[in-house]
């Protein structure tokens, strides 16, 4: 297994949510992530409430590959970043064990000090130190 920084990776992850350029963040995705990648997203609770009404019990939101991946980022700077508010940060319990990375993270305003959302990061990594699995779950 490859020997990673954990502060330097946790922090390169949250800052490809906050990047602007679109090669960058491209560039970016193909460097952290292997190319057949999986996120696997706990859907918000809206999303969650919504699928019970209808029967549905475990609602998951996934994205495989990088082309999937970089949408999946670039809608997220588009809605959350750009509007230049608030930036996703992470929270500072990076932890690995054997393959497995964790840590939270959390959307501040640049102009406050309490978050308005965030969540946790279960990365389970390739061999070559990129993220094979993305296990990401919304909330405090």
């Amino acid at each position: 297994m490859a020997d990673i920084d954990l502060d330097a990776f946790a922090h390169r992850y949250i800052q490809v949510w906050n990047e602007p350029d679109a090669g960058t963040r491209r560039k970016t995705v193909e460097e952290l992530w292997t190319e057949d990648a999986l996120q696997v997203l706990q859907a918000p609770e809206a999303i969650r409430e919504a699928a019970q009404k209808v029967g549905m019990r475990n609602v998951v939101l996934e994205a495989r590959g990088h082309d999937a991946l970089e949408f999946r980022v670039r809608t997220a700077y588009e809605e959350f970043v750009a509007p230049g508010a608030a930036d996703f940060r992470v929270r500072g319990d990076v932890q690995r064990l054997h393959d497995i990375v964790r840590f939270s993270w959390v959307w501040m305003p640049l102009a406050g000090d309490e978050p308005q959302g965030g969540g946790l990061q279960v990365l389970a990594l390739a061999p070559d130190g990129r993220i094979a699995t993305d296990y990401q779950f919304i909330g405090l």
